[in-house]
C-alpha cells in the first residue's frame, strides 16, 4: 500500500510533501484509540542496545534533518525509532537556502537537498523538547540533539554558535552530535579541519563537564574526506575523549547515477543521499572502526533501505543505524522491518 501512497505523494514538490505528510500523521494521532493502534501496528521487536551510557530500545534512529525542530516526536515514538536526532538547530531561527532545495532521484533511490541549516533556533526548541518530555515522561525514545552554526556567523567565530546551542539543549537532549559536514552552509566543511575541531570540541568538553551530568558528544563527519582527513579525526576524537563518530553526512559527488545527468545537472548544489551513498558510508565506517581500535561509538548513516544494508554498517563497526532517505521511500514500517531482518 506504501508504494501506491508513495507513488501519488511523489508527484508533488517534495518538501511540501514532507510537511504535508508528517502534519497528517499528527493529526491521526488526535483521532482517540488511533494512537495505539498504530503503536501495535509499527511496535518493532525488542532488540535493546546499551551505549553512550544511555538504553536505546533498538538499535535504529532517524537522522537529524528529517524532524528539524522537534516537531514531530509524537509520530516516531508511535513508529518504534530507538532515537530520533532533531536539527540541525543553530542559535537563531533562519529560513535556510531559497525554495526548491529537496529534490527525489527515484531511479537511484537518492535525495538532493540544499536545506541550509532552516530551524526555529535554539530557544523555541528547547522549549518544544521540555514540552515534550513533559507529556511523555514514560517514552523509551532517546533524544539527539544535532547542532550547528548560523549561516551569518564567520567560522573563526563557529566554536561560539556551538557553545550556544549546548547550553540551550543539554537539559532537554540525551546525547549531542556537532555538524560540521553539512555541504549546504558556505565554508561549513572547512571546520572539518583538525585545527578547527579541536577548538569547538575542547569549548564543549569543558563545559559539558562542567555540569552535574555530562553529556555524550559526538561528531557527525562527510563521506567525502580522505584517509588522511579521517585519520586526523580519528586521532583528535581519541585525543578528545569524543564518545562517537556518526558517518556519515551527505555527499557533494554525483558519481554512478542512473537518473539523467542534464536532470542532476539542473538540480544543481545539494547534498546527496540514499542508496548512492552506501558503499562509501560503509567503507568510512570501517576505517573509522580500524583506526579507532573500536574504543568509540560509531552510528552508520547512508544508503539504509533493507536489514541487510543495517547489517553491513553493523558489521562495519557501528553499533547503531540511522536512516533518513530510506524512511521517505520504504515507508512507515522500515523500524519494524530493520529489526525483524537484524541477526
Amino acid at each position: 500500500m506504501y508504494t501506491t501512497i508513495r507513488n501519488i505523494l511523489f508527484r508533488f514538490d517534495a518538501e511540501k510533501v514532507h510537511t504535508f505528510s508528517m502534519r497528517s500523521f499528527t493529526s491521526l494521532l488526535a483521532i482517540p484509540g488511533m494512537k495505539n493502534i498504530l503503536r501495535s501496528a509499527y511496535r518493532p521487536v525488542s532488540r535493546p542496545v546499551q551505549c553512550l551510557g544511555l538504553t536505546f530500545r533498538n538499535p535504529v534512529g532517524l537522522a537529524a534533518g528529517f524532524d528539524k525542530n522537534a516537531s514531530y516526536l509524537e509520530v516516531m515514538d508511535v513508529l518504534g525509532f530507538g532515537h530520533v536526532e532533531i536539527g540541525t538547530v543553530t542559535p537563531l531561527p533562519q529560513t535556510g537556502n531559497e525554495k526548491p532545495r529537496l529534490f527525489r532521484l527515484p531511479a537511484d533511490g537518492a535525495i538532493i537537498n540544499r536545506m541550509g541549516f532552516n530551524n526555529d533556533g535554539m530557544e523555541t526548541v528547547s522549549h518544544r523538547l521540555k514540552q515534550w518530555r513533559k507529556k511523555n515522561p514514560d517514552s523509551g525514545m532517546i533524544i539527539g540533539g544535532n547542532i550547528g552554526k548560523n549561516k551569518v556567523t564567520p567560522n573563526e567565530e563557529a566554536w561560539t554558535d556551538y557553545v550556544k546551542c549546548f547550553s540551550a539543549l543539554h537539559d532537554v537532549v540525551d546525547y549531542f552530535v556537532v555538524n560540521v559536514s553539512s555541504p549546504n552552509t558556505p565554508g561549513l566543511r572547512e571546520l572539518q579541519e583538525k585545527d578547527a575541531l579541536a577548538k569547538i570540541f575542547r569549548a564543549l568538553q569543558e563545559i559539558n563537564h562542567q555540569h552535574q551530568h555530562a553529556k555524550p558528544l559526538l561528531l557527525k563527519i562527510a563521506p567525502d574526506l580522505t584517509n588522511e582527513q579521517l585519520s586526523d579525526i580519528c586521532a583528535l576524537a581519541l585525543e578528545l575523549k569524543l564518545d562517537g563518530l556518526v558517518a556519515t553526512n551527505t555527499t557533494i559527488s554525483r558519481d554512478g547515477l542512473s537518473t539523467a545527468k542534464k536532470q542532476v545537472v539542473d538540480i544543481g548544489a545539494g547534498g546527496l543521499s540514499g542508496k548512492p551513498l552506501r558503499s562509501r558510508s560503509d567503507d568510512v565506517l570501517q576505517y573509522l572502526h580500524q583506526h579507532t581500535g573500536g574504543k568509540i561509538t560509531l552510528i552508520g548513516s547512508g544508503g539504509i533501505f533493507r536489514p541487510e544494508d543495517a547489517q553491513d554498517k553493523l558489521d562495519a563497526g557501528a553499533t547503531m543505524v540511522q536512516v533518513w532517505t530510506g524512511f521517505i521511500y520504504e515507508g512507515p514500517a522500515i523500524v519494524k522491518r530493520i529489526c525483524a531482518g537484524l541477526r
